[in-house]
């Protein structure tokens, strides 16, 4: 597949049209600066409502999908090195669904595929490209401690991993790209609870620079909450993920001594998953964009991969 210049018109496709996977269908073929191909699963019948409600041509294979230039998969984890792996060697740019792969070795051989073949591979951490989160990120400087809370009521949905690919490597990835450093220690608690998985686990990621992260998902709890709090050098940040909102304070010395001033953040409102798929989109024709990449989706599933161990051991 040749290279994209800037005249070109990005060519998209979405293999799997489950829960996210309809999602992207319903931003993709109403995108106006991209031609949405169309989209293919394996459920036949599944693919045909979601193509009838959202657009597009329904494709008869993954092959078909293959023809485009960028393509989305959102298929089962387990389907991840499989149908990513197969999209890069014929040419395409993939963004795959989180976790990246099942397992660290197939995600490793993700990446090195989209190396080999000069592709980018993007990785679906939603929440990263939540416009609240990117306003906290860019404003919190020498963050040293961390804290996110994110709990949901049970559903049957995404039972086929734990609690920890499922909810929590969302903070996961969000933490190493504020250390960015690897971590030097990590700690967790995790019992199952409705399932045979870890449904409640509480983590704890220390990290060179001195910056502790503490860490809890839960899928059985009786509220949801998306919480996300920074504590930097003289500043606070919490984020509210679903809100899309951030309140801060910055400590302030002045004449009179030391007070604690609140900061208005503004922040404008965004669906995370369309501003993921418009980073996907312009890092496709080779622009700098904020995509989660191959390499530092694999980090997140190495570090959830270690906490999973870590529950496993008590």
């Amino acid at each position: 597949m040749m290279d994209l210049s800037a005249s070109d018109v990005l060519t998209v496709a979405v293999a799997g049209t489950g829960h996210l996977g309809k999602h992207h269908v319903r931003l993709a073929a109403s995108n106006p600066a991209v031609r949405f191909l169309g989209a293919y699963d394996r459920d036949r019948d599944r693919l045909d409502a979601v193509t009838a409600t959202y657009g597009g041509t329904a494709l008869p294979d993954l092959e078909s999908a293959a023809g485009a230039d960028a393509v989305i998969v959102a298929t089962p984890t387990v389907t991840h090195r499989e149908v990513a792996g197969f999209l890069l060697e014929r040419g395409c740019h993939v963004l795959v669904e989180k976790p990246i792969a099942a397992t660290l070795a197939e995600a490793q051989e993700l990446v090195g595929l989209a190396a080999k073949h000069g592709k980018t591979l993007a990785v679906g951490h939603v929440e990263f490209h939540n416009p609240a989160v990117h306003a906290a990120l860019g404003l919190a400087e020498g963050v040293r401690y961390l804290e996110a809370q994110r709990l949901s009521p049970f559903t049957a949905r995404s039972v086929d991993v734990d609690v920890i690919l499922d909810l929590m490597i969302h903070d996961i990835q969000i933490t190493l790209a504020v250390a960015g450093e690897e971590p030097s220690e990590i700690r967790a608690v995790g019992v199952p609870v409705l399932t045979g998985k870890v449904d409640l686990c509480h983590g704890w990621i220390e990290f060179p620079s001195g910056l502790v992260a503490n860490l809890t998902a839960s899928r059985v709890s009786a509220e949801r909450i998306r919480k996300l709090r920074l504590f930097a050098r003289e500043s606070y940040f919490s984020v509210d993920y679903a809100d899309q909102t951030v309140h801060s304070a910055r400590l302030e010395r002045g004449p009179s001594g030391v007070e604690i001033v609140p900061q208005d953040i503004d922040v404008t409102p965004q669906e995370p998953l369309a501003a993921e798929q418009d980073a996907f989109f312009a890092a496709c024709r080779g622009q700098d964009a904020p995509i989660v990449a191959g390499a530092a989706g694999a980090a997140a599933l190495a570090a959830a991969i270690e906490i999973r161990e870590r529950t496993a051991r008590r």
